[in-house]
Parts: structure tokens; C-alpha cells; sequence
């Protein structure tokens, strides 16, 4: 009985893996996939309703836009003298102020209203500068959040160079004194942030800053990253949280989904049009957080995203551009999502690192044409068949066991299984594996024998991972060169580390079955004393 139980305990080691598939909690897939992502779904009726609508309705709205513009237009060119859109510029006094506001928030009721926005819902109460110097609103996920500017008394805003050169609203813009931020320039991100530290902490002299975290559109399915640059002063915020509870949803504008022009036709085609804006109490940084700008934003977004009963993601403006990058590269746009600022933060990857795989996954994934790497194309990469070793290293990159690596997956491989594996004291080892007689150098026999023996497949043709190697042609690889193809393909480094952790499992796994074939003989013999037994069940145990 005893050798029984021994003999099942070495079974059920040698169906245990022998080294645990590492995964990270933190580097899971987030809630939300693609929070730049949305499609409107037109029914039937809603086609048959716009149709309509587009005959009678729109061109009405349409002539009462154009009336709006032709008094805008003056009142912008008047503000355009009373307010300097200078960033340094003194702040404009307080009659000004008081008549720029009064003419952008009639301006701003009359175009909404034309839209088809009848009313503004306001929850909440708004604090003034002296309570909270700025106003975080998020989600963003549209151009008709400006109807933030109007329930808010027409703050400053933050807001692209661009905006200021766009016809009429530009003139529009300008009246608030806005913050304009230039992407093209190399330290407007440090301007921006000492023009935001100067009026947040001005105690009442500048008008109130009004900022949209996230820095980009969303379909408002969560809240991604908040840019740390509200934060930063230190000072009390009041979040800001924005709602569209239509039926059908004609406002959302994101990335990957209708133009801008498209969904101005639907919103104008609706009936009526509904926002909500409500201003949630003020949050005072503690001093903690105050140190922390990261840790500040993340705490304020948590407030908001309760309230608006959706989850946070890490991801931010990075991946729209990995995004645009990955469609460039003919693969699937939503390919580029990574989180960037888990990545970032968690892999100590800067954009350019992420970027220049991302061109690395385009070579091998668009061979499948889906975007994503299956068990051939990875083999195909390594220019090696499909063996245990390599079922098991794919098993690795792929975290969420689908059969597939999506970059993502591909990222995290390399950086959490790959470059650690790919040490100068593995390159050395795997180099005087394959140099069998010792002369410094690998030859193409040398390097057939080891991979034909350790992949178990005897017709291995390795001419070509091999002319890849010996990039000088040689027919012999120097250590200098080995090191160099190691360093640029560290999936190699894992691959070579499974192979000999399975060798070792094997040798392992020889020593227990011996061991069992004793204990079995033992018991089965009728000499064999209960002390012995105990003793050799011990042992095998």
C-alpha cells in the first residue's frame, strides 16, 4: 500500500509543469479593450426619422446657426481687441471679464439651443476660484463638452495652438484667455505647466482653468489616465462629471468611429438633444498628494469615475498614436492599445521603445493578416518547427491562453520573460554549448547538431536562421557576432532557457521513476520487513 502511495506521488510530480507560467495582476488586459472605439447603430426607424428630419428640420436649424454667426462674428472681433491672447499677458479686468462672459455664454446658449440642445441639466453646485482655481471635467468624449464653458461661466480653458487659427470659434477662444498648448513645440508641455501653476495659484486674479484630464476623446465606457498637469499646482480641484442620456447617441467622437461633420447631421436630425453636468464637491489634495501629482490625479479620478459608476483604465493619448501607427502598418487600428502608461511605468518603456516593436510584431503578425501571432507564425519568425520548447515559450507570451499573442502580449514577453533570460552569462553559456570542439567559433555543423538534439527532430534544415546569423558571410559565427544577433532577438534567450529547464525536469523526473521502480520492488517482496517499508517510503516521499 505504502509503495503505492509512493509510486502516485512521483506521477503526479512528473504531470507538474516545471516552471509556473509567471503573470502579473497588474499587467492583466484592462476592463475596457478600446475605450477609442464607437459606432452608431441606426435602426430602421431612427434612418426613416433622419430622412425625414434632414428635409425639414436641419435646414431650419441650420439658417438659426447661421444667424448666430452673424453676431458672433462681430462680438469676436471686439473681443479679439479687449482680450490679449497673449499667455503672459496681465489678465483682463474685471469689467471685461464680466461683458466677454455675458456675450459667450448667450452665444454659447443660442448655438446649443439650435442644435438641438433645449436645455442644459446643472446638478451640483459650482465653487468659485477662491475654492477650487480649477475645474477637471471628464469624460471627454466630444465637442459638445464645451457645454461645460457655459454652466461654468465661461472659464479658462486649456486647449490646442490649433483651436486659436479655427474661424470664428478662434476669435471665440481667445476672449477666455485661454492656455494654448503647442504639441509641435519641444518645452510647451514645461510652459504649460508653470502658465497652469501661475493662475491656479493667483488666489482669484485669473479666472477659473477649466481642464479635460484625459487629453483626449473617449467613447465614455471608463476613464483613462489623467494628465498630471491639473495637478500639479497643488491645489483644490472641483471635478466635473459630463452625461448624454440619449437613446441614441449621436455626440460621441472618438478615434475609430464617424467624423465630426457625420455626427453634427445626426445630432441636428434628433428631435432634441440631452447633456448633463454635474459638479461634484471639491477635492482638497492632502499633502501627500500634493508632493504626488500621479497619485493626486488617480485619486481624483476614482472619485469620479464612482460617480459615474465606470472603471479606469491606463490608457492615454500614447496609444492613439501606437494606434495610427499600427493602421500605417496595415494592421487592425486597435492593435496599438497597450496602456501605455502601465507600460510605461511598470516596464520603463518610453513611446520610441514601444513604437520601434511595434514594427518588429507588424513583421510577423501580418503574415496572419488578423493582427495577431498563432504557433506558425511564431515559429516561422524563429525559423524553427514546432517543438515542446517552443509550445512552451508561445504558452509564455501568450497571458491570456486564447492561442494568440497580441502586441501587447508580445511586449510584455519580451520585456518580463526575454530580457531577463538574456544575460551575458546566457549568451556565454548557450556560445560554449555550441562551439563543441572549442575553437572559438560555431560552424554551421556544430550549430545543426545542438538544435537537431535539443528540439528532437533530426532533419532540422538550419541554413537559414544560420545565414541570418553569420551576417559577414564566414561560414562561422564569432562569439562578438553571436552576442550581437542574442542582444537584437532575446525571444531566443527564453527559448534557450526552457530547453534546458526541460532537460533538467528530464533528469529529474529519470531520478523519481528509479526511485519508484525501487520502492515497488520492495514491496512486492515477501522479505521485505514493514521497517525497511517505511523507511523507503520515506525516502521516495
Amino acid at each position: 500500500m505504502s509503495g503505492s502511495c509512493a509510486m502516485n506521488t512521483g506521477r503526479s510530480r512528473s504531470v507538474n509543469r516545471v516552471f509556473p507560467v509567471p503573470r502579473q495582476n497588474s499587467l492583466l488586459q484592462p476592463p475596457i479593450i478600446n475605450p477609442f472605439i464607437y459606432h452608431v447603430h441606426l435602426s430602421v426607424t431612427d434612418k426613416l426619422k433622419i430622412a425625414v428630419a434632414s428635409i425639414t428640420l436641419v435646414p431650419l436649424r441650420l439658417l438659426c446657426i447661421f444667424f448666430v454667426a452673424l453676431v458672433a462674428w462681430p462680438c469676436a472681433l471686439l473681443g479679439r481687441v479687449c482680450c490679449p491672447v497673449c499667455a503672459n499677458s496681465d489678465p483682463i479686468p474685471n469689467w471685461k471679464r464680466r461683458a466677454s462672459r455675458f456675450v459667450l455664454k448667450s452665444l454659447g446658449r443660442a448655438f446649443f439651443f439650435c442644435m438641438g440642445f433645449m436645455e442644459i441639466k446643472v446638478k451640483g453646485k459650482k465653487a468659485n476660484a477662491a475654492e477650487a482655481p480649477i475645474l477637471v471635467v471628464a469624460p471627454h468624449s466630444s465637442f459638445f463638452d464645451a457645454a461645460v464653458n457655459i454652466v461654468a461661466d465661461m472659464p479658462s480653458t486649456v486647449s490646442r495652438a490649433e483651436n486659436a487659427d479655427i474661424p470664428l470659434f478662434g476669435l471665440l477662444l481667445q476672449c477666455s484667455q485661454p492656455v494654448l498648448v503647442s504639441r509641435h513645440e519641444t518645452n510647451s508641455r514645461r510652459k504649460t505647466v508653470e502658465e497652469i501653476t501661475k493662475r491656479a495659484q493667483s488666489r482669484g486674479k485669473w479666472p477659473q482653468l477649466m481642464i479635460f484630464p484625459e487629453g483626449t476623446c473617449t467613447n465614455r465606457t471608463c476613464l483613462i489616465t489623467f494628465k498630471s498637469g491639473a495637478f500639479i499646482p497643488g491645489v483644490p480641484v472641483q471635478p466635473v462629471i459630463i452625461r448624454y442620456p440619449n437613446r441614441l447617441d449621436t455626440v460621441t467622437w472618438t478615434w475609430q468611429g464617424p467624423n465630426a461633420m457625420t455626427l453634427v447631421f445626426l445630432t441636428l436630425c434628433q428631435p432634441y438633444s440631452k447633456v448633463e453636468v454635474e459638479f461634484l464637491p471639491v477635492y482638497v489634495p492632502s499633502e501627500e498628494e500634493k508632493c504626488d501629482p500621479l497619485l493626486y490625479g488617480n485619486r481624483v479620478r476614482s472619485v469620479m469615475a464612482l460617480a459615474l459608476d465606470v472603471p479606469v483604465t491606463d490608457h492615454t493619448f500614447e496609444d492613439c498614436r501606437l494606434m495610427i501607427s499600427a493602421g500605417e502598418l496595415t494592421l487592425p487600428m486597435e492593435v496599438g492599445l497597450v496602456e501605455f502608461t502601465k507600460i510605461n511605468k511598470k516596464l520603463n518603456l518610453n513611446w520610441d521603445n514601444v513604437r520601434s516593436q511595434l514594427d518588429n510584431f507588424a513583421a510577423i503578425a501580418n503574415v496572419s493578416k488578423g493582427g495577431r501571432i498563432g504557433i506558425e507564425e511564431f515559429a516561422n519568425h524563429l525559423k524553427l518547427p514546432i517543438t515542446p520548447p517552443l509550445r512552451d515559450v508561445f504558452s509564455l507570451f501568450d497571458r491570456n491562453g486564447d492561442g494568440t499573442i497580441d502586441f501587447r502580449e508580445y511586449i510584455i514577453g519580451l520585456v518580463v520573460l526575454c530580457s531577463p533570460a538574456n544575460t551575458e552569462e546566457t549568451i556565454q553559456f548557450a556560445f560554449k554549448l555550441f562551439d563543441l570542439d572549442k575553437d572559438g567559433y560555431i560552424s554551421e555543423e556544430e550549430f545543426a547538431a545542438l538544435l537537431r538534439s535539443s528540439l528532437g527532430v533530426h532533419d532540422l534544415d538550419v541554413s537559414k536562421l544560420f545565414s541570418d546569423i553569420d551576417v559577414e558571410g564566414a561560414g562561422k559565427i564569432s562569439y562578438e557576432i553571436f552576442r550581437e544577433f542574442a542582444l537584437a532577438h532575446p525571444e531566443y534567450a527564453k527559448l534557450f532557457t526552457t530547453y534546458l529547464e526541460l532537460q533538467r525536469y528530464k533528469v529529474l523526473q529519470t531520478k523519481d521513476d528509479s526511485d519508484d521502480d525501487e520502492t515497488l520492488k520492495k514491496a512486492q517482496s515477501p522479505n521485505t520487513s514493514e521497517e525497511s517499508l517505511s523507511s523507503s517510503d520515506k525516502k521516495a516521499d
